[in-house]
């Protein structure tokens, strides 16, 4: 018998809302509600979406060696330089080199940090930070709040006003920041994150306040939204899902990451990945987009150049802000200059494509 599938502390507003529930990584999420995956990705970029993210794993890391523990698992600068209040998003590598999971680092305080990590992986990062604990940094604590602390991704370009017109008695913190604050009159850490390619936060209020928070927004006319939606606007901002985009199998060069690298850091791994960095990696992932309609690019499909396999796709969808078919994938070096032609397998069915600089869209300065 597999194990009961979890379920988040708004499992029950989703099921009033009608929300198609589906398992995801041991739990049970909405992949969509009434309106459909297009629909809410349209609101999220045109208005402000209400997502359930409290599946991801909420990992809070405290003590003397909380910092040392972060910074040589995590590939972000995590020193002393980095102020209370601040996340950096990075991944978490092993001794070769390759991902385990990518996630957000937040200072809360002088000793104290949340990081957070995938559901899928959750376990895995979690079994990572203990062997190193024990291992290098005693005097670090490890405590799991993924059920206790729920998390809820309000994005889009009304998001802001609706946080601020929550957050009167103090202004929502800049991009990449968090602060402990009143939404509303509910407590929560609010950060100024998202995986949507547009601006908003991720609140984390008490697991027994998140359904009071999702309905203040949801009456205030964000739009609620599932998986599916959010997997299409991240596709969309060119950003990655580890398990398919990344993994253990891949650096963090190839992967195109470099920029949340601290190179001059000694993290797990540092060593390979900084081999990789000088030497230039032969593959990468690439953006692309399909010539034309018809069959959409799937992860496993081949990638073609001249008759010739030369590559596989990682992910792929119809944008529905673009009007049009785009995927990532790995190709030889060679390719990564924009509008290079190649061909995709689509179960025998070859579509002409080229490739793209990421991100594919990226939200307007004004929102």
């Amino acid at each position: 018998m597999p194990d009961p599938l979890l379920t988040t502390p708004l499992h029950t507003e989703h099921v009033r809302l009608g929300g198609r529930m589906v398992p995801f990584a041991g739990w049970e999420m909405p992949i969509q509600f009434g309106g459909g995956i297009l629909a809410e990705a349209r609101a999220v970029r045109s208005g402000a979406g209400l997502f359930d993210v409290s599946h991801m794993a909420r990992l809070r890391v405290s003590g003397g060696d909380a910092r040392a523990l972060l910074d040589w698992t995590h590939t972000a600068d995590i020193g002393e330089a980095m102020p209370a209040g601040r996340a950096r998003y990075g991944l978490f590598c092993n001794e070769r080199g390759g991902i385990i999971d990518d996630g957000i680092v937040y200072r809360l305080g002088e000793t104290d940090f949340l990081a957070v990590a995938n559901a899928a992986n959750a376990a895995k990062v979690r079994a990572w930070l203990e062997r190193w604990r024990a291992e290098r940094f005693p005097a670090a604590s490890l405590d799991d709040l993924t059920v206790h602390v729920a998390m809820i991704a309000l994005q889009g370009p009304r998001a802001m006003e609706m946080v601020a017109a929550a957050t009167e008695s103090a202004p929502p913190p800049r991009p990449f920041r968090l602060a402990e604050m009143q939404v509303g009159g509910v407590p929560a850490w609010v950060a100024r994150t998202g995986y949507t390619g547009e601006d908003g936060v991720e609140m984390m209020p008490r697991a027994e306040d998140a359904a009071a928070l999702w309905r203040m927004f949801a009456e205030a006319g964000s739009e609620p939204c599932g998986l599916g939606a959010r997997d299409v606007l991240r596709l969309e901002a060119g950003l990655l899902l580890h398990g398919s985009d990344m993994d253990e199998s891949v650096n963090p060069i190839e992967a195109g990451l470099e920029r949340f690298v601290h190179l001059g850091s000694d993290f797990c791994g540092a060593e390979v990945v900084r081999r990789a960095a000088e030497q230039g990696a032969q593959r990468r992932l690439t953006g692309f987009k399909t010539r034309q309609r018809g069959a959409v690019p799937r992860a496993h499909s081949p990638l073609l150049a001249d008759g010739e396999r030369v590559g596989e796709a990682t992910s792929g969808g119809y944008s529905p802000t673009l009007d049009t078919t785009i995927g990532l994938g790995y190709l030889p070096a060679r390719f990564g200059a924009p509008g290079a032609p190649i061909q995709v397998d689509v179960r025998g069915k070859l579509i002409e494509a080229e490739t793209v600089a990421l991100p594919f869209y990226t939200r307007s300065r004004s929102n």
